[in-house]
Formats: structure tokens, C-alpha cells, sequence
């Protein structure tokens, strides 16, 4: 079964008990330098100041095996500055250590090393590699994927915990002696196609084998992690645990605190608290910083190991040290249960004299279509002569949830259009004028509105359905499509193709620009030697201009 997810923006998500990561999380035992590491050198010359504090910051993380808050620092960087090589190559370098340290924390995966012999990981990354070269969106660069695959087994025999949980111990010479190998083994061999691909590493797996005595299995799965991490941003190995997480997000429901985080210079900042849940019980709100957890400092440890200690078996209880801005730090202790994900939040009436009306979409599941309409028949009755729809935040979801949704406000027209490179890919999403709602629209997004977020705001503003107010979109273009693979209870999430707003403009890269560019005010948090500006919470001034926005569209009419 094939699921078309526009996958969500790359950050970290602590939505469930298990963590959904898609970046920033930190390798907090990797020994290896990054000078040891097989990437271009960085130029002697930068060509900016600010690109200069840039690589400075992010030496600093990877110095400090912070190599997940190294990743989510590199990819922000790059929204500024895209085309620069040198940021591309230390977030390449960031994501395999990265990536390295997720796996091996991983149950399911290290299961699955002990569960499958040679000729099953072989199996394994066969199928992987049918369904790359059958239903990816570009043709695979083999090639490309042979070195990627190099460098994490490099990156993996310079790990302390992958060393200690493969039972083996080398040498910094043998290292050496292995490396030189290896690359020298990469260059006598033509990788030019899934075949030679799987040829390599299977003596690599050989090579690997007779001078360490690595498990096969452990290689054969560096290899596959690596080529499906290797294809884009998006694209990712998932094992069985990672796989059901994925099921339960767009079935909005799991076991957990119920916050969203990601990293933040030795803190867990809580990005957002699900209504309703433990964490929202216990007076978590949405700007705190997690500085504890069980008694142990977040600085202290990567922020993978601090969010997986938040994770746990329902009915366990958890102790975290939380920080806001206007509060001293509070220790709380908080019960993981099971959470409900809302499909929709704050369903209300926000100005009644102009009969504004206002909902938030969380992220676009299974149910949100469903809710939504029953909402917006609730909301009718309340009154409502003008809608403002909330997407700040929202990092996608279902491809087809959005579509609908857009469907609800438009008569006729395009929604999005999918090209990829396989026919069965090309599709365009058309309008149907049944059911659709004639109420005016104003929605929100900012920049971290992505994905099937994008698509709708893409289809309001083509269309000229409503009017789009923040700050420009994320700017992820791509489509998704979860394979569940034969082995392992493992699975792939695979770029089967790219979207394109009904004028036919690529979201990629651009994202949806408002039509009235409105940005939050910003301040600093007392003692903010370690600490960035934070978003004003006290003052809305997007959604302030979205009521403005929507009062003067109700007395136009």
C-alpha cells in the first residue's frame, strides 16, 4: 500500500511517545572529528561575515557532538543562502552522524539486525532499490548513492556506541588502514545501477567482515539507511518503530506528552502543546524550554537522548524542568497517556459584530476534512460572515486531506498539479463545485507553513479565493509516498514527485508568498546569553491583520 504524504517540514516532533525526528536530534557519543571525514574542505575564504559566524556556530555544535542541533542550525542557514556548497556539505555531514545515532537508539532497528542474516539484509536492500528506481522522482544517481553509502560506514567505524553495539573495538590505525580500503575500493568499481550498487556493498559487507569481524547485517543496513537518506531531504529508511509512528500521525492519535519540539542550544523548546494533553495539564505552554528532564540537564546530553527520555510506556511519569519567559523554571511532573490529535483547534467566533469566525488547522490528517466541515456548519450557526484559517505552523500532511479542504472554498479551477517521473505520478487536482463554501477567506502562514499547508494557501491564492497573510511559506514542494518493505516490518519514504500551485509555479524552494507580508514582533527572553528572540506571545499581530483583513472583506460586500 502506497500512502501519499507530503511529508512535514525537517524538524523534530515529540507528537507521540516514540520520536518522529526528521531533524535535529544529536549523536552525543560520536569520537570521530569532523576532520576525519571524507568531505570537501570548507574554502579558505567565506565569502560573507555572516556566513562566517554561520560555519563558526555550527563548528561549535559539531565540536560538541551536537550533531543534530548541528543539522537543524545547517538547514535553517540554508533557507537564507541555498546555493552554498560548503552549508550543504557539513548538513550532509551533520544528517549521517545524525542519522547514525537515531538508528542505534532505535529498538526495532538493532532488533532487526539480529533477526536478519546476510542474505535477508541483501533482500532488504534489494527491495528498497527496486522501489527507489521504479518510483522515484528523478532517475537515482547510483553513483552518488555508492559514495553517500562510503561515508556513513566511515562515520559509523568512528562511533563509540556503533563499535560497543556491534561488539567490536579498532584501533585509530586500523581506521586508517580500513578507510584508505574502502575508497580505494569505491574507485575500482562502476556504480551505475542498482545491481552494481548492491554488488559494491556486498564486498564492502565482505571486506568489512575479514578485517573487523563487523556483522554483515550491520553494514548491509548502513548501506540502506544511507541511500535512502542519500536521495533527498525527504526521503528517509524507516524501521518498523519509525514506520508506525508515521501511521499514527495520520491517524492523529498515540501515546505521549503531546508537545512539539525541537532543539534549541542545549533546551527542548515546546513549539506547540495539543489541547487537552498531559503536557497542556501540567502547564506546558508553547515557547517553554525543557532544561531537565528526570533530574539530568539537557546540556548535558544530545537532544535525542533528552526527548527520549520523554517517551515511555502509558501511565509512566515523567519529571521535566521547564523554563518561560516570564516565569522562573518550574519542575512538573507529567503522566504519558494516550493523545488524541485534533484535527482542528480553537474553533470560534473572534469578532461577533462582523462575524468573524476563526480556526486553526494543526496539520492536515485523515479526519480534518471530515471536522472541518462539521465546524464550519457549527460556526454558520454562530453567525459567521467571514472565515480565517490558521496554517502558521502546520508542517503538512495528507496530499489528499489538503485537497479537499481546498476543495471546500473553491467552485472550479486547479487545486495542484503533480509531475513525476513516472506517469502514474502526473496528476491535476481539480475543483468540484458541489459542497464548496462561499464564505470570504483569510489565511494565515509563515515560514513554517509547509507541504500540504502549501498546496492549500498555493490554491486560495491562484484561485483568488482569499487573501494570504504572514510571512513566505517553507517552500517544500515535494510528495511523498510511504512503501512498507517485506523485511523487518521496515519501510521507505520515498520523493515520487513535485507539486505545482494552479499557475504552475514550483513550490520548491520559494514556498508561498502572502499578499500582505506581516511579521511577529520579536523579543528577548531576560538572561538571554543563551538564548535566541522569541515570538511575543501577548500581542498576535498576523492574526490581528487577518481580522482586519477579514472585517474589511465583510464590509466590502
Amino acid at each position: 500500500m502506497q500512502i501519499r504524504v507530503p511529508t512535514q517540514r525537517t524538524r523534530l516532533l515529540l507528537l507521540l511517545s516514540a520520536i518522529v525526528l526528521t531533524s535535529a536530534a544529536a549523536n552525543a557519543s560520536a569520537q570521530t572529528s569532523t576532520e576525519d571525514v571524507p568531505v570537501t574542505v570548507l574554502p579558505e575564504s567565506i565569502p560573507s561575515t555572516t556566513l562566517a559566524v554561520v560555519f563558526e556556530k555550527g563548528r561549535q555544535l559539531e565540536a560538541s557532538d551536537r550533531w543534530g542541533e548541528a543539522l537543524s542550525y545547517y538547514e535553517d542557514a540554508l533557507r537564507e543562502h541555498r546555493d552554498n556548497v560548503a552549508l550543504q556539505q557539513r548538513r550532509d555531514l551533520s544528517k549521517l552522524h545524525y542519522s547514525l545515532d537515531r538508528r542505534y537508539r532505535d529498538r526495532s532497528f538493532t532488533k532487526s539486525i539480529a533477526s536478519l542474516d546476510r542474505q535477508g539484509s541483501l533482500s532488504l536492500y534489494s527491495e528498497l532499490l527496486q522501489k527507489t528506481g521504479t518510483h522515484y522522482v528523478n532517475l537515482p544517481a547510483w553513483g552518488d548513492l555508492g559514495v553517500h553509502g562510503t561515508s556513513a560506514i566511515e562515520i559509523a567505524l568512528g562511533d563509540q556506541d556503533f563499535l560497543a553495539s556491534n561488539n567490536l573495538s579498532i584501533s585509530p590505525e586500523q581506521l586508517g588502514g580500513i578507510r584508505s580500503d574502502l575508497f580505494q575500493l569505491l574507485g575500482r568499481h562502476n556504480i551505475n545501477s542498482s545491481r552494481s550498487l548492491i554488488s559494491y556493498a556486498s564486498e564492502v559487507t565482505r571486506l568489512l567482515e575479514a578485517r573487523t569481524g563487523l556483522n554483515p547485517t550491520a553494514t548491509i543496513l548502513e548501506f540502506v539507511s544511507a541511500t535512502a537518506d542519500g536521495l533527498d531531504d525527504y526521503s528517509a529508511y524507516l524501521t518498523a518503530d519509525q514506520l508506525r509512528e508515521v501511521y499514527s500521525q495520520i491517524e492523529g492519535n498515540f501515546v505521549g506528552l503531546g508537545v512539539e519540539l525541537k532543539a534549541a542550544e542545549g533546551a527542548l523548546l515546546i513549539v506547540h502543546v495539543i489541547p487537552g494533553s498531559p503536557a497542556e495539564r501540567a502547564g506546558i505552554q508553547a515557547q517553554d524550554r525543557i532544561v531537565a528532564v528526570d533530574g539530568k540537564s539537557t546540556a548535558e546530553m544530545s537532544t535525542d537522548e533528552a526527548a527520549a527520555m520523554l517517551t515511555g510506556a502509558e501511565g509512566t511519569w515523567v519529571r521535566v524542568t521547564a523554563y518561560s519567559p516570564s516565569t522562573q523554571p518550574r519542575v512538573l511532573n507529567i503522566r504519558r497517556e494516550h493523545v488524541e490529535v485534533p484535527s482542528l483547534e480553537d474553533v470560534k467566533i473572534v469578532d461577533a459584530d462582523f462575524g468573524i469566525a476563526y480556526i486553526r488547522i494543526p496539520t492536515f490528517q485523515k479526519a480534518t476534512s471530515r471536522d472541518l466541515e462539521t465546524a464550519l456548519w457549527d460556526l454558520h450557526r454562530q453567525g459567521m460572515r467571514s472565515l480565517v484559517l490558521d496554517l502558521r505552523g502546520n508542517p503538512g500532511g495528507l496530499l489528499t486531506s489538503s485537497v479537499e479542504v481546498a476543495d471546500k472554498f473553491l467552485t472550479q479551477g486547479n487545486i495542484v498539479s503533480t509531475r513525476g517521473r513516472s506517469k502514474q505520478e502526473d496528476f491535476n487536482y481539480q475543483a468540484h463545485y458541489g459542497g464548496t463554501w462561499r464564505v470570504p477567506l483569510v489565511v494565515l502562514i509563515d515560514g513554517d507553513s509547509a507541504s500540504a499547508s502549501e498546496i492549500f494557501a498555493g490554491a486560495i491564492k491562484d484561485n483568488g479565493r482569499g487573501r494570504i497573510i504572514g510571512s513566505t511559506s517553507y517552500g517544500k514542494g515535494s510528495v511523498q509516498g510511504i512503501f512498507p518493505l517485506g523485511y523487518a516490518g521496515a519501510g521507505i519514504r520515498l520523493t515520487t514527485a513535485k507539486f505545482f500551485s494552479p499557475n504552475g509555479v514550483p513550490i520548491s524552494h520559494r514556498g508561498v508568498e502572502p499578499h500582505d507580508l506581516v511579521q511577529p514582533h520579536r523579543v528577548a527572553k531576560p538572561n538571554t546569553a543563551d538564548f535566541t528572540a522569541t515570538p511575543l506571545q501577548s500581542e498576535d499581530v498576523v492574526l490581528q491583520a487577518g481580522i482586519a483583513a477579514a472585517r474589511s472583506r465583510v464590509a466590502a460586500r
